[in-house]
């Protein structure tokens, strides 16, 4: 059975072909249409030498093209994978589906970056155009790219400035983008040219990757709506001791279904909270002898405990009290040295 094939350069499979269909306002070296050719004989041997090593020019200028990227050409999906840093943490499935449309619509308008996989021959990995990838998958078509030999530090940048001029990352996105970067040890030069930011910027966008833990992060989400500033608060603000029961807290129903920046707001909410007043003090105790004689009310607040006496025979138990309180608190410490095992 005859293999399919997988990759086509758009509109033809013949790279000499297809160059000669271009614009004649724009033709290649060698191009010449035959129309155009002269019918005397004088110089034909020369002429057809000439348009030889046209032709030979033009074939080479279309390799370059097409080794530089500038050609573009489907690709059966199944042969790309992802780029080597992750740069989004979630798909909007509603951006998604009005992507797909406009591709069943319109056709991929606009190509996708890919170069070569460096580890697997035959398949090659996208720099951007993750969201068109997905959408034309969907739609089971080939995916238009422009194929480009790239080094990691110039994949990293091509990414990261074409998500800076679609403006389509959050904050922290673009913050962990940063970080995942840092962690696969490329420079800081190379992580601000991909972010398009200076020194101090980017130090801030890695800053609250490293202040709050990641899988804080993965539960709140993109927040799209959710800037630096908030993410920096919610940084100084983190209680690694309250990170368990936050995300108890995400992890609930009515939470877990609301939109990313909600969920950022109900987790600063619940950080910042101010402690529930304390409760009213704890009623006095009180305490009344079988006869009826004498009773007690006892109060503790803080350091502090009162023992207060009424009827009768207050004072006669009151003095009594006082006159043994020697013999009382040895007694007690007796008592609290037996619970010791002293």
């Amino acid at each position: 059975m005859a293999r399919k094939n997988l990759i086509e350069v758009s509109g033809s499979n013949e790279p000499l072909r297809a160059a000669e269909t271009l614009s004649a306002s724009r033709p290649i070296a060698g191009l010449v249409s035959s129309a155009a050719r002269s019918t005397s004989p004088v110089g034909g041997i020369a002429k057809t030498l000439g348009n030889i090593t046209q032709k030979v020019e033009r074939a080479h200028d279309l390799e370059r093209q097409m080794a530089e990227g500038q050609t573009v050409v489907e690709l059966d999906t199944s042969l790309l994978d992802a780029s080597i840093v992750r740069d989004r943490m979630e798909m909007d499935a509603i951006e998604l589906a009005q992507l797909v449309e406009q591709i069943r619509d319109h056709g991929q308008q606009v190509p996708i970056l890919v170069r070569p996989h460096p580890e697997a021959k035959g398949r090659f990995q996208v720099a951007y155009g993750h969201r068109r990838l997905a959408a034309v998958s969907q739609l089971g078509l080939k995916v238009r790219a422009v194929v480009r030999q790239l080094s990691d530090d110039e994949l990293v940048v091509s990414q990261g400035q074409e998500n800076n001029a679609r403006a389509n990352l959050s904050f922290i996105e673009r913050a962990l983008f940063a970080a995942r970067l840092e962690d696969r040890s490329f420079s800081r030069e190379v992580i601000m040219s991909a972010l398009g930011v200076d020194k101090s910027a980017l130090s801030k966008l890695i800053g609250v990757v490293r202040g709050i833990p990641l899988d804080l992060i993965e539960a709140i989400g993109p927040a799209p709506e959710v800037g630096r500033r908030r993410w920096m608060d919610l940084a100084e603000a983190i209680d690694l001791s309250a990170i368990p029961s936050l995300l108890s807290f995400l992890a609930q129903a009515e939470i877990r279904s609301a939109d990313s920046d909600a969920r950022f707001q109900a987790v600063f909410r619940e950080l910042t909270k101010k402690p529930a007043k304390a409760s009213k003090a704890a009623q006095p105790e009180r305490w009344e002898a079988a006869d009826r004689s004498v009773s007690a009310t006892v109060k503790a607040s803080g350091s502090a405990y009162t023992l207060a006496l009424r009827n009768k025979g207050a004072a006669g138990f009151g003095g009594w009290i006082a006159g043994n309180l020697e013999r009382l608190y040895e007694a007690y410490r007796d008592s609290e040295n037996v619970k010791s095992g002293d």
